[in-house]
């Protein structure tokens, strides 16, 4: 069972990742410090978008609309962390 909660808490660790490297290439691609006309970085833009847009999208209904913020990378991770504490926590219970 042990192993279990393990390979859960690091398919959140990579979940938490793939949030965070989405979040510094849209910065870096807003600030011109890369180009969509590059092909690996096209690439892996769009796999991050068809990747974690279905989630952003489900935390968007439940968001009031401020603008041009969009703090669903937010709220993803903030969610990510509360699963990840509360998965340690219940440890010994589920145990």
């Amino acid at each position: 069972m042990q192993s279990l909660l393990q390979i859960i808490l690091m398919l959140l660790d990579i979940a938490w990742f793939i949030v965070i490297v989405h979040i510094i290439l849209s910065w870096l691609i807003n600030f011109q410090v890369l180009n969509l006309r590059q092909p690996i970085v096209a690439s892996i833009w769009d796999g991050l978008n068809r990747l974690l847009e279905p989630v952003y999208s489900r935390i968007r209904q439940f968001m009031p609309d401020l603008g041009g913020i969009d703090l669903s990378p937010l709220v993803l991770l903030i969610a990510l962390y509360a699963l990840r504490v509360i998965i340690i926590n219940n440890a010994a219970v589920i145990m």
